[in-house]
């Protein structure tokens, strides 16, 4: 299941009885946040503004984001948020968490994985996502970030997708590798896809026409091609199947 900016998706009664998120039920939710819910190295503060109304402010490594609180409010209302403190403010949280990633941050933990390159999810390519707690978040560069800095945060974030450690799960003709390290980085095992090919191999499942089952943020699954076509046709969820080949040519969405 997909997620909004706001977290989860509201469940179909919250969908039915829906209310309506004002601006003071943001401002007040804002207020009630935590040290540990706002997280080291964030500024946020609230102006007031002039015509327009008042505004989030947020801070962080040299990326400044500005939202206004009616804005939120109104898409907090069309994302089925509760409009209760509880509501709000878990609303709040999620929302921060989602807040964009600055270029030092992910130079600095920035981790290679892959996901959509279009809008239709047809192509996959590499991306370079932050974690935050349980949420994964794209690094999309800032308008000052140079060439030379997007290289060499790609490139470190390809090193850090090699050390993530992943279980593989070997049931027929079927492999299902799984990352331990955290959840949603299942796809960074695919930085070494030999790798990942010989350990198969070695418990016993020897591929002659490899095809990979690639899910964004979903566990890895390698099989012969028409097993993991089948299984790509099966799925509830936007999916890719590939050759082993084709995994080293994937460039950057």
């Amino acid at each position: 299941m997909s997620e909004t900016l706001f977290g989860a998706p509201a469940g179909l009664l919250a969908r039915l009885n829906r209310s309506e998120v004002r601006v003071p039920d943001v401002r007040a939710a804002l207020s009630r946040l935590t040290d540990d819910e706002i997280g080291p190295g964030l500024r946020l503060d609230v102006f007031e503004g002039t015509g327009t109304g008042p505004m989030v402010v947020l801070e962080e490594a040299g990326r400044r984001t500005r939202v206004l609180l009616a804005e939120l409010a109104v898409q907090m209302t069309r994302s089925r948020v509760p409009a209760t403190p509880e509501g709000v403010t878990a609303a709040t949280v999620a929302w921060l968490a989602r807040r964009p990633v600055p270029d030092e941050v992910a130079a600095q933990t920035g981790i290679a994985l892959l996901d959509w390159s279009d809008p239709r999810q047809t192509v996959l390519g590499w991306r370079v996502v932050v974690r935050r707690g349980e949420v994964g978040v794209p690094w999309r560069p800032s308008r000052t970030a140079t060439l030379p800095l997007v290289h060499q945060t790609r490139s470190a974030a390809l090193g850090r997708a090699a050390t993530v450690d992943a279980t593989l799960h070997v049931q027929g003709p079927l492999g299902l590798c799984t990352a331990t390290d955290a959840p949603g980085l299942d796809t960074a095992v695919l930085v070494r896809p030999e790798a990942l090919l010989q350990e198969m191999a070695d418990r016993g499942l020897r591929l002659r026409d490899g095809h990979v089952v690639v899910t964004p943020r979903r566990p890895v699954a390698a099989a012969e091609g028409p097993v993991a076509r089948r299984l790509a046709a099966e799925a509830t969820e936007a999916c890719a199947t590939l050759p082993w080949w084709a995994v080293a040519d994937l460039g950057w969405a």
